[in-house]
């Protein structure tokens, strides 16, 4: 993380926060439940993320019309520009750390972290 920190700082995000924005760019709104599984981090420490980035504007959550206990959350324009505003920086962190690291290794590493996750509580 220490390549990513400092664009964090500049910003005051958390990592948790990082990843929530970033899921919610790259996939659109989803339902709340599925965010800790997408951003792979567990529900109790998820829990108070989208409401501090409800409270800065950055996301939005609402109710499902049909059902009350669904909650949908998204972004807002304001975490839309927030995203675009630091993505720039975030890809060339990743490219540093690819540059650093090698293909070879970096296929390897997200295959393990792939085979990680579907390991069953």
């Amino acid at each position: 993380m220490a390549f990513f920190r400092p664009s964090l700082n500049e910003h005051d995000l958390t990592e948790q926060q990082w990843r929530v924005i970033r899921i919610l760019s790259q996939q659109g709104e989803l339902e709340s439940h599925q965010l800790p599984q997408q951003a792979c981090i567990l529900k109790p420490s998820l829990t108070g993320v989208p409401t501090r980035l409800e409270r800065d504007g950055v996301v939005l959550r609402q109710k499902s019309q049909q059902d009350q206990r669904r909650v949908f959350v998204s972004l807002t324009e304001r975490g839309q520009a927030l995203f675009a505003a630091m993505s720039g920086d975030m890809e060339r962190n990743y490219q540093k750390i690819h540059a650093q690291f090698g293909q070879e290794k970096m296929d390897q590493l997200i295959g393990l972290l792939n085979d990680l996750k579907k390991i069953e509580p």
